[in-house]
């Protein structure tokens, strides 16, 4: 039995761990960052990212910097960090993030969670789509006619995904909160979620402004776009309570 819902709870930290001295980007100081620094009140400085790395930071499960992740199984129970990615019952297939309560997709390297298939932008929803459907199956995957991101979702909560048959895109500010600042190429915790594409992956939420768009995250290095619903860009599962 496997609880409907999980509420999120906080916001994790940037991953940012270092500071800007001028010429380059090193150990946070108060010489280079203290309130009379010349670049002052530095990200690095402050928050679960800066406690992380004075080594003061209390985690449930591991995971970069200040983020806190823990590893789920195909089966919904909970795994230990050494734990390996598989499909079967107790292998690695969903990562928990313990600060916000959200439960991810984590991508494979074959099968309908491959790293390498994309999806066009479709929502049949009017509440969610802002007056435009997008793009039916304009994306490359594992079966002809499935690839846009409402039957990526359909299909992955019919296998029942760790247990649960609630997953969806996630909005923009859920997305952008696992990227993570200090990493490039791809701009995630690759521990915690392995087999990710440096690209652009969708969120749920279109663009109010341009409804034929939707916003996107380009995980080479964290930045935000708003992308042609026709476009084919990756897509990453989540479920819990949303924001």
């Amino acid at each position: 039995m496997f609880a409907a819902s999980v509420h999120a709870a906080g916001l994790p930290d940037t991953g940012q761990t270092t500071c800007y001295d001028g010429s380059a980007m090193v150990a946070c100081t108060a010489a280079n960052s203290g309130d009379t620094a010349a670049y002052p009140r530095q990200d690095g400085r402050f928050g679960r990212d800066a406690k992380a790395a004075a080594g003061t930071l209390t985690k449930i499960g591991g995971g970069a910097a200040g983020f806190d992740y823990s590893k789920v199984a195909n089966n919904g129970s909970s795994l230990a960090a050494s734990a390996t990615l598989g499909t079967a019952a107790t292998d690695w297939a969903c990562t928990r993030d313990n600060i916000t309560g959200l439960l991810w997709e984590v991508k494979t390297t074959s099968g309908l969670r491959s790293q390498t298939h994309t999806y066009t932008w479709y929502s049949s929803t009017g509440a969610t789509n802002a007056g435009n459907a997008g793009t039916v199956s304009g994306g490359t995957c594992q079966t002809a006619g499935r690839c846009d991101t409402e039957k990526f979702v359909t299909d992955v909560n019919v296998v029942a995904l760790c247990g649960f048959t609630d997953w969806r895109l996630p909005s923009l500010p859920e997305l952008f909160t696992l990227v993570h600042d200090g990493a490039q190429d791809p701009s995630i915790d690759t521990s915690y979620f392995p087999n990710t594409i440096a690209f652009y992956f969708w969120s749920g939420s279109s663009y109010a402004l341009h409804p034929t768009y939707a916003w996107s995250v380009l995980f080479q290095n964290g930045e935000t776009y708003g992308d042609k619903k026709t476009y084919g860009g990756y897509a990453r599962l989540v479920r819990g309570g949303q924001f």
